[in-house]
């Protein structure tokens, strides 16, 4: 598993401690068994925003701390120049860049995201996650799937929905797709 990865396993592990969590409990906030969240802690497992978002949300961590490491110091604004976002990529497959991770208790959670293509006949992942979600397409073209229905969205195209439906995206034409994904 990637360096990014191991670094939140250890973020999660060292919140659990902290807040004195057992393994059960963040298990069942997580929505997974207690060996699949403990694969997750290891770091030898992806961990998907999906589940990061739930536990920020329970345990009042900023999402993007537990992504990136680094406690939002900003109440009045923050600035992210092009470019210059904190980022991590999950997997070969996803990038995110936050574009606010310096702005404290922020009521949404904006992320330029890139997703790489892969294989035709390789399956859409889906998580869910609380909340809503706005996705606008920056460059390329994305399937969308949400609950079941495909959705084509192209540069310039944007939506809106209920992140609490199974989602995910795929990237089309073999090329990457960008997205400014904002997380409420």
């Amino acid at each position: 598993m990637n360096e990014a990865i191991k670094h939140i396993a250890e973020r999660l592990n060292g919140l659990r401690d902290v807040l004195e969590i057992s393994v059960e409990e963040i298990a069942t906030v997580c929505n997974i068994s207690p060996d699949e969240y403990l694969l997750l802690e290891s770091g030898t497992k992806d961990i998907s925003v999906s589940i990061l978002h739930r536990i920020s949300a329970t345990y009042g961590i900023e999402l993007t701390t537990l992504m990136f490491g680094d406690e939002p110091k900003m109440n009045t604004y923050f600035v992210t120049r092009a470019g210059k976002g904190v980022s991590v990529e999950r997997t070969k497959a996803y990038k995110y860049q936050s574009l606010a991770a310096g702005f404290s208790h922020r009521k949404a959670d904006p992320f330029m995201v890139t997703v790489h293509p892969k294989p035709d006949d390789e399956p859409v992942y889906r998580n869910t996650h609380e909340g809503q979600e706005y996705n606008y397409i920056v460059s390329g073209r994305m399937l969308l799937q949400i609950n079941g229905k495909d959705i084509i969205l192209e540069e310039g195209d944007s939506i809106y929905f209920n992140s609490l439906l199974p989602h995910g995206m795929k990237a089309l034409d073999g090329r990457e797709v960008k997205f400014l994904a904002l997380i409420l």
